[in-house]
C-alpha cells in the first residue's frame, strides 16, 4: 500500500514526479510523509519551535487583490494604523515574554511617511531591546532603496509571498493593472535577497483554478529561488472579495487543510534547513491546525500581539482567529499544546541554517 511513497521518501533527491506523488498520496500513506518531514526537521533545524510575535501594523492597502479582505476596494472595514507607542508596546511585550523575534505585517503602501515610520520603528526597537529582539518585516513590494534602509535599520528577515508561482494563475487572482504585476513580485523577491535579508515567500493552497501541477511547480519555484523561510497555508474565502462572493464549502476547506499539511511536509523534505511557519490559516480550519502543521515539519508559530481592538480590522480571510491574548500564563499552554519531542525556542532569534549556508556559498 505504501511502498510507492516509502521508496520516494528514501530518495536523497526528488524530482517533479516525486513531488506530485507526495501531493497525491493516499490518506493511509500520509502519516509516512508527515513522520519523514518531522524527522528531517529535527535533524536539520532541531526540535525547537520558534515564536514570532505578530504585529499587524495597518490594514490600509494600496493593492486590490481579488482574495484579500483588506483589499483597497473593500469599503466595509474600518481602516487603522497603530500608533508608534502601540507598536513599541507590542514589541516590548514580545521581549518581556522572551519571544526572541517579532514580525511586523501591514497592508501595502510605499509613501515616504510609511517608509520613514518603519525605519524609525525598527531602529527604536533595536535600541530598546539592545539588539536582542529579531525583526521580521512583511510590508509588500518596495523599492531597492527602501528594502536596504529597513535592513540597515535592523530588520533581518522579510516575507513576501508570491501567492502563486504560475504567472497565469497569479493573473487570475489579481487585477490586470500595473499595481499587480507578476514580474514586479519576482523582482522584489530578488531585491530582498540582494539587500541581505533572510528571504521568505509562500503560496496559497486550494485557490480556484489551481492544479496539483501548479502546487508541484510552487515547491520547485521556492527550491530554485533558494528561499530561507516559507509561509503558506490554505486559501480561505472572504465574502467581501471577488473570489469570496460565491461562498465556500466546509468539505473543500478540509481538503485544502489536508493539502496544506502535505505541502508543508514536502517543503521540509525538499528544503531541509529552512524555517517553515505553521500559519494562522491552519488554525482557522482546524483548532489543532498549528500543532498538526508542526507535526508535519513546521517550526515557527506566530502568536498575535496586535492590540485586540484592531484585530477585527485585519481579516484578510474570514474566520481568522483572534488567536490568543498573549501572557506568561498561556505561554505555558502553548508549550503544552506542542508535540512531544518539541520545545519552544525562547529567547533566540531562530535563524534558519539555510541562510548562513546560502550566504557562505555566494
Amino acid at each position: 500500500m505504501s511502498s510507492g511513497i516509502a521508496s520516494i521518501l528514501d530518495k536523497k533527491v526528488h524530482d517533479r514526479s516525486d513531488i506530485l506523488a507526495m501531493l497525491q498520496c493516499s490518506e493511509e500513506e500520509s502519516p509516512l510523509l508527515y513522520r519523514k518531514a518531522a524527522a528531517v526537521r529535527d535533524r536539520y533545524v532541531g526540535n525547537q519551535v520558534f515564536l514570532r510575535g505578530l504585529i499587524e501594523y495597518s490594514n490600509i492597502c494600496g493593492k486590490n487583490c481579488l482574495y484579500c479582505g483588506v483589499r483597497r476596494d473593500n469599503h466595509k472595514i474600518e481602516r487603522y494604523s497603530l500608533s508608534r507607542e502601540e507598536v513599541l508596546e507590542a514589541a516590548m511585550t514580545a521581549f518581556r515574554l522572551n519571544f526572541g523575534s517579532i514580525a511586523i505585517q501591514s497592508g501595502e503602501t510605499s509613501s515616504p511617511a510609511f517608509v520613514n515610520t518603519m525605519e524609525e520603528l525598527v531602529r527604536t526597537i533595536r535600541v530598546m531591546t539592545g539588539g536582542k529582539l529579531g525583526i521580521t518585516l512583511s510590508l509588500g513590494e518596495q523599492s531597492r532603496e527602501t528594502y536596504q534602509r529597513w535592513f540597515d535599520a535592523g530588520a533581518h528577515r522579510y516575507l513576501l509571498r508570491i501567492e502563486a508561482s504560475s504567472e497565469a494563475l497569479y493573473r487570475r487572482v489579481h487585477p490586470d493593472d500595473d499595481m499587480h504585476r507578476y514580474q514586479k513580485r519576482l523582482d522584489c523577491l530578488k531585491l530582498i535577497q540582494e539587500a541581505g535579508y533572510q528571504t521568505g515567500t509562500g503560496v496559497m493552497i486550494g485557490l480556484p483554478y489551481q492544479t496539483m501541477s501548479d502546487l508541484a511547480d510552487d515547491v520547485i519555484f521556492m527550491r530554485d529561488f533558494d528561499i530561507d523561510m516559507c509561509g503558506m497555508g490554505p486559501f480561505i474565502e472572504h465574502s467581501d472579495t471577488p473570489l469570496g462572493a460565491r461562498g465556500t464549502d466546509n468539505l473543500f476547506l478540509k481538503e485544502r487543510f489536508s493539502l496544506s499539511l502535505r505541502m508543508i511536509a514536502i517543503m521540509r523534505i525538499i528544503m531541509k534547513d529552512i524555517n517553515i511557519v505553521a500559519s494562522t490559516a491552519m488554525q482557522t480550519i482546524d483548532h489543532a491546525g498549528r500543532e498538526k502543521a508542526v507535526a508535519c515539519g513546521a517550526n515557527v508559530v506566530m502568536p498575535n500581539l496586535t492590540p485586540a481592538r484592531y484585530r477585527a480590522g485585519y481579516q484578510i480571510y474570514e474566520g481568522k482567529p483572534g488567536y490568543m491574548e498573549v501572557s506568561e500564563d498561556n505561554l505555558s499552554g502553548m508549550n503544552f499544546d506542542l508535540l512531544p519531542g518539541t520545545t519552544l525556542g525562547l529567547g533566540v532569534w531562530g535563524d534558519t541554517p539555510h541562510y548562513g549556508r546560502r550566504r557562505t556559498v555566494k
